[in-house]
């Protein structure tokens, strides 16, 4: 098929490789602009853009679609269908509709549940049992066309890291699968019952909510890992937590209970595994308090 793909973080690069390795032709590839990045802020393309360009394929970077002069650009491609998936602008009506089969998108949840930015993230804090990813047809309405194929795996101790980069590599499959025979997956109308809206994750967010039982702070710190990191205050300095165990003990929300870093919650206890302080490497817990002791009766903010 003729198609385009639209993408721009590292989530989206396997549908992109994928449709590449079954020979689809890719007229064009759409990724938003490079933006700053890393510590000298250069400019950077975007992980889509960069494989793209290792591929041999054109790659646009508009910012916005919105313009007359881009959505004749794109008509103009004359394309079978487009492919979707975490590209980060709106699809105004005209692209959607320009494709001969419309444009199809890699949500990463199943749908109707978690419409929106941060699925994964969400299906975490939420403790779903699974999540998955949705082949889906886009019209105008956020994450609401109707569903062509699913895919499920389980939840259960995986951080929105790994757990992103299993559904990137389903929701490859299974986009290559439906383009292969789109007569076999007929659209079927997302359900109104179940729907939930998964908003975008602010930062915030990410800091160790104490008032919580250990179980739902665990959960925090995999839902934000590896971005935007959770994390605690203790003497004025920012450590980020990237993972940690539950503790069956008791105390005070936000007291540190003995040497080994174990933090009162509202039930139980948690105890980092692996943390970092600013400016360093993430490092193991007996590592980081060889250089950051603590005692009993410190308190996190």
């Amino acid at each position: 098929m003729r198609l385009a793909f639209m993408g721009t973080p590292d989530f989206a690069v396997p549908a992109l490789r994928a449709l590449v390795e079954a020979g689809h032709e890719l007229a064009a590839v759409y990724s938003q602009p490079p933006r700053p990045a890393h510590r000298g802020k250069k400019l950077t393309p975007s992980p889509v853009h960069q494989l793209a360009e290792q591929l041999g394929l054109e790659v646009r970077t508009p910012v916005s679609l919105r313009g007359e002069d881009e959505k004749a650009a794109f008509a103009a491609l004359d394309l079978d269908a487009c492919v979707v998936a975490a590209y980060g602008l709106i699809l105004p009506r005209a692209v959607l509709d320009a494709p001969r089969h419309g444009c199809l998108n890699v949500h990463g949840s199943l749908l109707p549940r978690w419409r929106g930015a941060a699925p994964v993230q969400r299906a975490i804090l939420a403790d779903d049992a699974v999540t998955g990813v949705t082949i889906m047809q886009m019209e105008a309405g956020l994450d609401t066309g109707p569903m062509l194929l699913k895919g499920e795996t389980p939840v259960a101790g995986k951080t929105a890291g790994a757990l992103t980069e299993e559904i990137a590599e389903m929701g490859a499959r299974l986009m290559v699968q439906v383009l292969g025979d789109l007569a076999a997956y007929p659209p079927v109308v997302q359900p109104e019952d179940g729907v939930t809206y998964a908003a975008k994750i602010d930062k915030a967010e990410a800091r160790l909510d104490v008032s919580q039982s250990a179980e739902q702070v665990e959960r925090q710190v995999r839902a934000f890992n590896p971005m935007p990191g959770a994390f605690f205050e203790l003497d004025s300095e920012r450590l980020r937590v990237h993972a940690a165990d539950i503790v069956k003990s008791s105390g005070k929300p936000g007291t540190i209970l003995d040497d080994r870093l174990t933090i009162a919650c509202a039930e139980g206890a948690i105890r980092p595994s692996v943390i970092q302080r600013a400016g360093r490497p993430a490092m193991p817990l007996d590592d980081f308090l060889r250089g950051f002791p603590v005692a009993a009766g410190m308190v996190i903010a």
